[in-house]
């Protein structure tokens, strides 16, 4: 449980010296940001991230969200290995918002792009081996001996003698010590808790339903509220009735918020009648005539205009004029919900000198800096409590419900949880942009690859959350994958087309990447089938030899035995990609009913790089995972838009992969050499375009459309 009147203060007064640890040209500096010494003796708390007690317990303090993922438990697994801590002892806390948890390569707390562990991965080692190297001295000053003499096992230092003192015995010995700036690391051939099976560190309490998430938080003298948004992009209120919300029994004030109208109330239920009783009338909007069909016409109309050019490599031009086979694709990807278990949520206090946020968010720093501009306080007074979150997905970076808990804590003078509905989620979500692309490429007589030109138009995610990433009209989100693709091509030409329409969106689980890769993917298939080429022999004669995607795709083909024999009455098919450090590939095998256009996915193969891989069950987790949320989009999900607003209202319209499409699902991980990567994220990209493959090899139809639209596949 959160302690309520915890101060950030009261938090670094209550450590030692607490140590931020950056990396600095490759080395790791560890550096003191606080002199403050600590109140209490009976820990040892080198740096922000670990804590040792006298009683041997091991707490991890954490700055990343937990969103399910397995970091936490990850994250812990490295720093207990480099302290030599005795597992079982081990803890992990989330610790309130501070600078010393900021991604090293960014100044922001925030937990997405697969960096909790890819960005920290010296860091949180160094933590490890600075606290085992003081406890190692601690002990050895006790005995008088050379430190060199001593070893570390489970929370003890071992004497040469045969004697040993545990890590809880030298807790104020310890604590004196200098902390050394470079400690030595350990070699990956003497790690006995990383790259091993172990319990999350997390699940017990969620099994015993200890676990608080931003809606289980209750704050004394807490009041709800809830929130009523406009229903068209662009609306604003023209009049609502304040009388007949008041006179809910339960209801406390009803307070305008801008555009919006919030209803604050003893209880959800007396928020929500509230809500419903003002009887708001809205303005048409700024779009009125937006709909699903218009914004076809627009896509495709942007697609048709000059882009931006984002590359232009070799002579693309005269390649194209010389290739003895063109081909050119096109393909269109709707807006997606992120459609997260937990609503939207945030609970406010502010205070004469002071405001606290209790939220599952992804970006603590963003969420400080809006509660510190909506109160006027400095962001050094905003603590930051982040919850466990039910699933974020890249949504929970935006700090909407944080803006209106704090400002309405201000009107009502006590803390205020505001509350979303799962309607308020589908009118309000940072979509997933939707896109529309065409391909054109060249083949020389060998059927080698030798020209390739890339067109996207799609809104942009940074013009709106980070505009200052705009370069040249370019949004390099928008073109995730393409020109970081994993193939060596000699001439290409890149283009984007910002398209600017009024529908919010923003991060969506692997971003550009889970867009341009279905291009790009089905696009390689094709290429391959006109050059009469195996897809797998097809795209490794284009990648380096040796590089990450080649060692993923060469791992998947032999692991999942791609040249044997399929099943009868079975298709297969495979995609490759990378994002976010690490490479992924996908087969799928698929099966179609030519009558009824039904597809039955019955199983997926896939490889992963990731480098070092600190929690194996985590990262199989995480593969598992992606691919039953790729495959939900890939057949299901699409956001539906009407009369200048989102139609779509609930999971009736919007359904999702249920338990009788999840395939057999086989997680190769890779024994790599490449430097460790991201995993979150990878898992996504290249499942559509191996069903979109497979569905090829079956049908001889190429879907280029997602969802996939399987009336396609009807044979008459």
């Amino acid at each position: 449980m959160m302690k309520n009147g915890i101060t950030r203060r009261d938090f670094l007064k209550s450590s030692s010296l607490v140590i931020a640890a950056t990396a600095l040209h490759g080395e790791l500096v560890l550096f003191n940001v606080s002199p403050a010494k600590a109140e209490s003796t009976t820990t040892f708390k080198p740096h922000a991230f670990v804590e040792v007690a006298m009683d041997d317990t091991v707490t991890v303090w954490l700055g990343q969200t937990n969103l399910g993922q397995g970091t936490h438990t990850g994250i812990s697994m490295i720093i207990a290995e480099e302290l030599d801590a005795d597992w079982q002892k081990v803890r992990a806390k989330m610790a309130l918002a501070a600078e010393v948890f900021k991604n090293p390569h960014a100044n922001a707390q925030f937990t997405g792009g697969s960096t909790s562990i890819r960005s920290r991965w010296d860091l949180l080692r160094g933590s490890g081996a600075a606290a085992r190297q003081m406890l190692i001295a601690a002990a050895a000053k006790e005995w008088g001996i050379d430190a060199k003499k001593c070893r570390t096992e489970k929370s003890r230092v071992l004497n040469p003698d045969g004697r040993h003192l545990t890590y809880g015995q030298l807790v104020s010995k310890a604590r004196e010590l200098p902390v050394p700036q470079n400690p030595p690391l350990k070699e990956a051939k003497d790690y006995r808790i990383i790259g091993t099976a172990r319990d999350r560190l997390d699940i017990p309490d969620k099994v015993e339903g200890k676990t608080i998430y931003g809606m289980d938080v209750v704050v004394p003298n807490m009041c709800i509220a809830v929130v009523a948004r406009p229903p068209r992009f662009g609306a604003t209120p023209v009049s609502y009735d304040t009388n007949a919300a008041m006179a809910v029994k339960g209801v406390l004030k009803v307070v305008p918020l801008e555009d919006k109208v919030a209803v604050c109330a003893d209880t959800t239920y007396a928020a929500l009648q509230g809500r419903e009783k003002l009887n708001i009338q809205w303005t048409t909007g700024s779009h009125p005539e937006l709909n699903d069909e218009s914004l076809d016409k627009l896509f495709q109309a942007s697609l048709e205009k000059p882009g931006a050019v984002a590359e232009s490599t070799g002579d693309t031009e005269n390649a194209f004029a010389e290739a003895a086979v063109k081909i050119e694709g096109s393909y269109k990807l709707p807006f997606i919900s992120h459609a997260q278990l937990e609503p939207i949520n945030c609970t406010a206090h502010v205070e004469k000198d002071r405001c606290r946020l209790w939220v599952p968010t992804q970006g603590q720093t963003w969420s400080q800096m809006a509660a510190a501009k909506t109160s006027g306080l400095p962001a050094e007074k905003v603590e930051v409590m982040t919850t466990y979150v039910g699933g974020g997905f890249g949504l929970r970076v935006t700090a909407d419900p944080v803006v209106d808990a704090v400002s309405l804590s201000m009107a009502m003078d006590r803390p205020v949880k505001v509350m979303w509905t799962r309607e308020d989620d589908f009118a309000n979500d940072y979509f997933r942009p939707g896109s529309v692309s065409t391909i054109k490429a060249g083949l020389d007589k060998d059927g080698r690859l030798v020209a390739w030109s890339h067109k996207v138009a799609s809104p942009s995610i940074m013009s709106g959350l980070m505009p200052e990433q705009v370069k040249n009209g370019i949004d390099g989100s928008s073109l995730h994958g393409i020109p970081d693709m994993v193939y060596t091509l000699p001439n290409r030409h890149i283009e984007y087309v910002m398209m600017d329409l009024p529908i919010s969106v923003g991060f969506w689980r692997s971003v550009g990447y889970t867009i341009n890769t279905f291009a790009i993917e089905t696009f390689m298939d094709e290429l391959a089938h006109a050059a009469k080429k195996d897809p797998v022999e097809f795209r490794l004669d284009h990648m380096e030899k040796g590089s990450r995607p080649y060692r993923t795709l060469s791992l998947l083909a032999e692991k999942a035995d791609w040249g044997g024999k399929v099943p009868a009455g079975r298709s297969r098919g495979i995609a490759v990609g990378s994002c976010f450090g690490s490479s992924a590939a996908h087969m799928a095998e698929v099966s179609v009913d030519r009558k009824t256009g039904k597809v039955k996915v019955h199983k997926v193969a896939c490889a992963i790089d990731c480098g070092p891989a600190v929690y194996p069950d985590a990262i199989t987790a995480q593969m598992e995972g992606g691919l039953v949320m790729a495959l939900s989009v890939a057949f299901h999900e699409k956001i539906h838009f009407s009369k200048g607003g989102v139609k779509t209202a609930n999971f009736d319209e919007y359904p999702l992969l249920t338990m009788s499409g999840v395939p057999e699902v086989e997680v190769y991980i890779s024994n790599s050499v490449h430097k460790i990567g991201g995993v979150g994220e990878p898992g996504i990209p290249t499942v559509a375009p191996a069903v979109a493959n497979a569905i090829f090899k079956a049908t001889g139809v190429r879907l280029k459309e997602l969802p996939f639209k399987r009336d396609l596949l009807i044979k008459g």
